[in-house]
């Protein structure tokens, strides 16, 4: 388990930096709440953006992007409205990506960004 938590938040660390060298500014990582937590919350232009990162060391799972389950959809859209409720607006628009990272053992890292994902 320790390995898992490790391997996310290295993971996490991975995005954040692609997604800053991508342009976007990162406004908050890992929000919590007591329903759940939120990986990323970055601005694009007047875009804001709730990212969910899922990282794996092996595709034997499948693909890091196919652990973003509908369900999973449902929670971190209620969550990002808890979250912009929590904000001073206005918001025009929000927008759901996904980064998937890679990281297989002795390998280099690979990161995938699917933008407007859900």
């Amino acid at each position: 388990m320790a390995h898992n938590l490790a391997l996310g938040a290295h993971g996490e660390e991975l995005a954040a930096q692609f997604l800053h060298g991508a342009g976007m500014e990162i406004v908050e990582r890992n929000w919590r709440c007591r329903y759940g937590e939120l990986d990323v919350i970055a601005r694009e232009g007047d875009t804001t953006v709730f990212v969910e990162v899922k990282t794996r060391s092996g595709l034997g799972f499948g693909t890091p992007a196919e652990a973003v389950t509908f369900t999973k959809q449902q929670r971190i859209r209620r969550l990002a409205l808890l979250w912009l409720a929590e904000q001073s607006g206005p918001w025009r628009r929000i927008r759901f990506d996904v980064v998937s990272v890679l990281v297989p053992r002795g390998g280099e890292p690979r990161i995938e960004h699917v933008q407007a994902a859900f």
